[in-house]
């Protein structure tokens, strides 16, 4: 994790973090797909995918309002899902997460000042995810914290 905070201070801000955290978190933590979603207004925005084609950056998920989007977001807590039944009830795209070979997942989310302002999102094979994954993933979630202010100022001006 040290390695990735004088990347912060680099140019190409938020993409030059999100790469550099997406091969941190492969190496550390194992991931197949990882994505980073940032809530606008009733939705999430995904703003990094490093599965563009299944999972395409700048594409919206309906999450805020679903029992996943109350766990995560509402109440703070990280979603473990070890299987596909947990990733069933978790996401409405359960099938294209099982026709990639994915069945299990970690979401933690993005915290400021007790406001979740969105989720870092690591997908794997079934069964491959347990809590020593999720203790190495939460520690990494602070880290964009500033990227995810950013992005959510720029969100907003967009709208009005």
């Amino acid at each position: 994790m040290q390695s990735l905070l004088p990347i912060l201070a680099e140019p190409g801000q938020p993409d030059r973090l999100y790469q550099a955290l997406g091969e941190e978190m492969a190496r550390d933590v194992g991931h197949l797909l990882f994505t980073l979603l940032c809530v606008n207004g009733d939705t999430m925005q995904r703003v990094f995918s490093t599965r563009p084609d299944d999972y395409p950056v700048a594409a919206s998920k309906p999450m805020t309002a679903t029992p996943w989007g109350r766990k995560v977001l509402e109440c703070k807590e990280v979603f473990l899902g070890r299987d596909m039944a947990a990733i069933s009830w978790a996401f409405f795209d359960h099938a294209l997460i099982a026709s990639l070979g994915l069945g299990s997942a970690i979401t933690v989310p993005v915290i400021y000042n007790g406001i979740a302002l969105g989720s870092m999102n690591l997908l794997h094979q079934e069964h491959f995810y347990n809590e020593n994954h999720v203790r190495m993933a939460t520690k990494f979630a602070p880290l964009l914290v500033p990227a995810f202010l950013s992005m959510q100022s720029s969100m907003i001006n967009a709208r009005e």
